[in-house]
């Protein structure tokens, strides 16, 4: 009984809050509307940015699970400070779109969506959330600059190796550049390689895994993470050379259609597992070795 009357106090307060905060919310979806149309027709339309709604559906998810657990040390900040939180994002928001900077555009927008977290939670409750707030920073655009200085010597190095390993089992292969020649096919290295951009898939979802298993410490997350890098650059040289194979024994048509999908599903499929089954060794591992000590 108690509960259901503090259930019903509830009701009346969060709808007397929204009555009250409607300009706000209009304003503020009002002010981030261009940004959330950039990152959904320009960023999440493409390959670099296709696991952005996998990780803030399954981020926002991981946020309202944990919210329950930090009611005790919730508590609203002055209005002076969230106001200062929110107007300072809002405006950095503008600022940035004014001057045509996309990249720091969108971080803007997760700044203002902690601000308006934080002035419901506090800091306090903020804190200690910081792990789905860390893990939501994967679905925000990278810049593309980034993304090239890190990808693209990886992407040469993938398709050389590609292009060694085939032409040593026999295959008239041969690179040039950002182009693989094999038979008379051609295949540009960033098509090829493009399944790189799964990496920062796989470290997110590693991320999640481990943390929603194990509430593992920040030192096995970050083992695990780092674990993901070589596996997803295995798994993308497995895609490479699987793609020239059906190239080769296919033709052009055949690889960058539906093949040229599952091949990239099926190396990330094979990741995923991977991840998956260093930790349960690890798990293991670190069983034995604290059984072992109780010896």
């Amino acid at each position: 009984m108690a509960h259901e009357q503090s259930s019903e106090r509830r009701t009346p307060q969060l709808l007397s809050l929204a009555l009250q905060s409607w300009p706000i919310v209009i304003g503020l979806t009002a002010v981030t509307f261009p940004t959330w149309k950039y990152i959904t027709t320009q960023s999440w339309s493409t390959e670099q940015g296709s696991h952005a709604p996998l990780v803030l559906a399954s981020g926002l998810w991981l946020l309202n699970h944990l919210r329950g657990e930090t009611r005790p040390i919730q508590q609203r900040p002055p209005g002076a400070w969230a106001f200062v939180a929110i107007a300072s994002m809002a405006v950095a928001m503008v600022l940035f779109r004014t001057a045509a900077v996309i990249e720091l555009e969108v971080y803007a927008l997760y700044g203002l969506f902690v601000a308006v977290l934080y002035s419901f939670i506090g800091l306090r409750a903020l804190k200690a959330l910081w792990f789905p707030l860390l893990y939501l920073v994967f679905a925000v655009p990278l810049p593309d600059s980034l993304v090239a200085a890190v990808t693209n010597p990886l992407k040469l190095w993938i398709s050389e190796s590609a292009v060694n390993l085939l032409y040593v089992a026999g295959y008239p292969i041969a690179s040039s550049g950002v182009t693989i020649q094999i038979g008379q096919y051609q295949l540009l290295v960033a098509a090829a390689c493009a399944g790189l951009n799964s990496l920062i898939t796989l470290t997110a979802l590693t991320l999640f895994y481990v943390y929603v298993s194990h509430r593992a410490e920040w030192r096995y997350m970050l083992a695990l993470a780092v674990a993901a890098v070589p596996i997803a650059i295995f798994s993308n040289l497995v895609r490479v050379l699987i793609l020239i194979m059906l190239t080769y024994y296919a033709g052009d048509a055949a690889a960058q259609g539906f093949l040229h999908n599952f091949a990239g599903m099926t190396t990330f499929a094979v990741s995923l597992v991977s991840i998956y089954l260093i930790d349960k060794l690890a798990q293991r591992t670190i069983a034995l070795l604290a059984e072992r000590r109780g010896q």
